[in-house]
């Protein structure tokens, strides 16, 4: 059996934000890419992902379509170059620590936000 569809997904995001970084790519495709990029791994989604069916229709529609334009925006070869580096990065350990930090950011945020909703009704 093959890769599972979030696996697909991440590693064609991860492979974006490495051509986006590369000095090879065109401004527009830059801006773009890391567009993509940042909303594929984001944790917030423009349709959350607890909405039945329509939580996953933004991570299994608008990243393959954000991804396929970009996909255009650069030459080929430097695109495969690029997802073969993500592919490779897949299978790499998960950084358990750096998910904590990013958990606790988020964290701290939700924290302040509430903080300041709560002092701006009081």
């Amino acid at each position: 059996m093959g890769p599972s569809l979030a696996h697909r997904i991440r590693t064609e995001a991860h492979a974006v934000w490495l051509a986006a970084r590369d000095p090879r790519t065109p401004f527009y495709a830059k801006l773009f890419g890391l567009l993509i990029a940042a909303y594929a791994l984001s944790p917030i989604d423009l349709i959350p992902d607890f909405i039945p069916v329509l939580g996953l229709l933004d991570d299994v529609i608008l990243i393959p379509i954000g991804v396929w334009l970009f996909e255009k925006m650069i030459p080929r070869d430097q695109f495969a170059e690029h997802r073969a580096q993500a592919e490779i990065a897949t299978r790499r350990p998960v950084s358990w620590g750096g998910v904590l930090i990013v958990l606790m950011i988020w964290g701290l945020v939700a924290i302040l936000a509430w903080s300041a909703l709560v002092t701006a009704y009081d």
